[in-house]
């Protein structure tokens, strides 16, 4: 099947309106990615060497979204809404090109898999003209029901036309189809509007393909491949899935979670085996973790990486840009961005480090800022390997502190720190006897 070409035409034109949302429905994100760009993942490792998307009134959002996440796929115009198989038409050049293969899936359908492409795939390798994807449900109202003779498809029958013995059928239409791409061609031309709503339905190529003695097969895959979004509880029940199977497959692979259902995952999120995940955990884009890192409880990644023996949180957020290196240590309540801690350092509590490097075995105290950022643009802080930062103190950017330097606690610094120099950037402490009582009773009157 490999050295067979294949064109996946992936259907987009729909309005989206029941999402109650400007943005188009096949934008609106699972894990972190628009769902779009999850069927196109999927086409992808499917072995679609060429893809065209289908778009409507909404397409040019739909277009941009498209280029950014598959630079190779095309877009084709379905100006009016006139059903599926008028969809599919619209990607007519694509469909002349002659390819083996012709894969026509749903662009709300992030849950859709690689592996069952490649049986709809392996159907036509093996003789059909055309394949469709099917699922088992005990509970089947609401769906195409996928009629069956003799171990052959013979239709797809709406619910709406089914006779009472093919309303019993559990076998439902699933969306995804496979067609034959020397015959698909004619066979599109072929389907007919003759229905209440005067549109072109693509099931009808089942009974098109039996008419022409064609063998058409039925590829049965998990409910969750069909799986298309149309609301706002669809796309998190879609969410809820994604996020089930990445958890588990991570888990397989040696990433432990002690409450994996609170911990919610990106679309790219890279653990590595070992890695400890505490409860709820959230992870944004971008972020990497090496294993034997541990990340403790209710802390937030996004764009970060942490290496092996890192220990995150609790209660921690690490922005873009924040690198651990190992054995590094961000403790609870800090937030990191755009900083490299490196390895050994600590952070241990209650600070921020912004636009900053800090060195090998450093030790930043609680309350510690750096002050990056002057209104206008982002300055860096140096923190040398070894340096002690006190306590409550404020690292006023562009700024360096030595190999080993002490910066007393409560400091504002605001000149270089030379290596193993200390420094102090605080009042003089004055201690006046008996002024505490007089400043109480003065206040108390006040307030009588």
């Amino acid at each position: 099947m490999s050295a067979r070409s294949c064109l996946t035409i992936v259907l987009a034109a729909g309005e989206g309106t029941r999402m109650k949302s400007a943005t188009p429905k096949v934008l609106h994100p699972v894990a972190g990615r628009p769902m779009i760009g999850h069927v196109l993942d999927a086409i992808g490792q499917a072995g679609a060497a060429a893809v065209t998307v289908v778009v409507g009134h909404a397409g040019k959002a739909v277009a941009e979204a498209v280029a950014a996440l598959d630079g190779r796929a095309e877009i084709a115009w379905q100006r009016e809404r006139l059903g599926t198989g008028h969809a599919v038409l619209a990607a007519g050049q694509a469909l002349e090109r002659g390819h083996d293969d012709v894969l026509v899936v749903f662009g709300d359908t992030p849950l859709l898999e690689a592996e069952a492409l490649g049986r709809l795939r392996g159907a036509l390798a093996d003789g059909a003209a055309v394949a469709v994807m099917g699922f088992r449900t005990e509970r089947p109202a609401g769906y195409g029901r996928l009629i069956e003779k003799d171990g052959a498809l013979v239709a797809i029958r709406e619910e709406k036309d089914c006779s009472q013995a093919e309303r019993a059928v559990t076998f439902c239409n699933g969306g995804a189809m496979a067609l034959d791409g020397r015959r698909a061609p004619a066979l599109l031309k072929r389907i007919g509007n003759a229905n209440a709503k005067g549109e072109y339905y693509l099931t009808d190529i089942v009974a098109l393909a039996v008419e022409e003695g064609l063998r058409v097969a039925a590829v049965e895959a998990a409910f969750e491949n069909a799986l298309g979004v149309n609301t706002r509880a669809e796309l998190a029940a879609a969410e809820a899935v994604w996020q089930a199977r990445r958890r588990s497959a991570l888990m397989l692979d040696g990433v432990t979670m002690t409450a994996p259902e609170t911990v919610f995952l990106s679309h790219d999120t890279a653990i590595g085996a070992d890695a400890l995940i505490e409860p709820h955990v959230v992870f944004g884009p971008g972020v990497r973790v090496e294993g034997g890192a541990r990340i403790r409880a209710f802390s937030h990644l996004e764009g970060a990486t942490v290496a092996g023996g890192a220990e995150i949180g609790p209660y921690a957020r690490l922005r873009p840009g924040a690198a651990l290196g190992e054995r590094a240590k961000v403790g609870n309540f800090c937030e990191i961005k755009n900083t490299r801690v490196e390895a050994g350092a600590k952070v241990p509590h209650l600070s921020y480090v912004g636009d900053a490097t800090v060195g090998a075995g450093a030790n930043i105290g609680a309350g510690t800022i750096t002050c990056n950022y002057d209104g206008f643009s982002k300055h860096h802080t140096s923190i040398g390997p070894g340096a002690f930062i006190g306590s409550n103190s404020s690292l006023v950017a562009p700024l360096t502190i030595g190999e080993g330097a002490y910066v007393a606690s409560g400091s504002v610094i605001t000149q270089d720190v030379p290596d193993e120099a200390l420094a102090f950037g605080r009042a003089r402490q004055a201690t006046r006897p008996e002024f505490g009582r007089r400043l109480r009773e003065r206040l108390a009157a006040a307030k009588k």
